[in-house]
């Protein structure tokens, strides 16, 4: 045999067997164990020449053989509301990297978060044969999660979070009083918040973690400064236009609980001849490319996205092998820009 095939073939399992002298099952069961030497296989002498020769001759598994033996296809799959959300992707890019280190691939579809989509591309994906889901679009009133664990689905979550269910997400209520605590250390009296979609964790807990801390300081928020908006710019832009119109007095500071309804906000504020960072303090969530990029660059709380889709690839691994699995938060932390870095001015403080 040469180095790569066995006469000019793929290498294969009984080609193994005859030069080593063994039976081919003992051969695969030392291949495809978990460990070092597959249980009451074979000693550690014959584990290392069987393992050393599958090297030597280029020798890999069958996909279709192993998915057969095992009933696993080491496929994941992976629901998003939008692939083209800038902080979506990163996260999958997470995945990725995580899945192919562990010797999985991935693939992804868009819901456009609407729970018929998302019931029929989880259903694409189980027809498929994936070994697991992980699941980027979950509402907080979703009843498919429930219907997915009575059917012993493994899923978990990545970016927003369910109670109940294993997930791996910010720790979007910390990521929320971070930006409280900057806005009144700034000394912000008078602020609103732009507060996402209502059916997403990522929306309610950020915009709690803001109010609770704000009010834990002393400070109110009025019912009409607490606007809930679609996550994109159109969202954030209509949202601070229902601010500027609502509240009187204008507030001096906005919390968008997303760096893209952020950013809309900001168009906004200039239509009506505000100076962000001046007029109004801003300051949005995931600290994406973009805030730092902007005209006025734009404070921000980070995400930390890459390291939520590679946690979520290693918890969906947990719950696959049969372990116990608890929602993981990890941590956020606060970048200040020209957005929000300036002290509220005497001016504004009188308004």
């Amino acid at each position: 045999m040469n180095d790569s095939t066995a006469g000019g073939r793929t290498v294969t399992l009984k080609d193994l067997a005859n030069e080593l002298g063994i039976h081919p099952s003992t051969v695969s069961r030392i291949l495809h164990s978990g460990t070092e030497v597959a249980r009451g296989a074979a000693s550690v002498a014959t584990a290392k020449r069987v393992r050393d020769l599958a090297h030597k001759l280029g020798y890999s598994p069958d996909p279709q053989a192993t998915s057969l033996r095992t009933r696993r296809t080491h496929l994941l799959g992976v629901i998003v509301p939008r692939l083209s959300d800038l902080v979506l992707a990163i996260m999958y890019e997470g995945i990725e990297e995580g899945a192919a280190g562990l010797g999985y691939s991935t693939f992804v579809m868009n819901s456009r978060d609407n729970p018929v989509e998302q019931r029929r591309k989880t259903d694409t994906m189980l027809a498929r044969r994936v070994d697991g889901l992980i699941i980027g679009d979950a509402h907080l009133d979703n009843v498919l999660l429930q219907e997915l664990r009575t059917r012993k689905v493994p899923f978990v979550l990545m970016n927003r979070r369910v109670p109940g269910h294993p997930s791996a997400t910010c720790d979007d209520v910390l990521g929320g009083q971070l930006a409280a605590d900057h806005l009144w250390s700034r000394g912000h009296r008078n602020v609103a918040v732009i507060a996402g979609e209502p059916y997403a964790s990522t929306a309610v807990d950020r915009t709690a973690g803001f109010v609770d801390q704000w009010k834990s300081f002393g400070g109110a928020i009025s019912q009409q400064a607490v606007v809930w908006s679609r996550f994109d710019t159109a969202g954030g832009r209509e949202a601070a236009e229902n601010i500027l119109n609502a509240c009187n007095p204008r507030p001096t500071a906005l919390f968008a609980v997303n760096d893209f309804a952020a950013i809309g906000a900001m168009g906004a504020l200039r239509s009506h001849g505000l100076t962000v960072g001046r007029d109004m303090a801003v300051v949005g969530f995931n600290d994406t490319s973009l805030a730092a990029e902007l005209p006025i660059p734009l404070s921000s709380v980070r995400s930390p996205m890459l390291d939520i889709g590679r946690t979520a690839v290693q918890l969906l691994k947990q719950v696959l092998d049969g372990e116990r699995v608890e929602p993981i938060r990890l941590k956020p932390t606060l970048c200040v820009r020209e957005s929000s870095a300036r002290a509220i001015s005497a001016t504004l403080l009188r308004q």
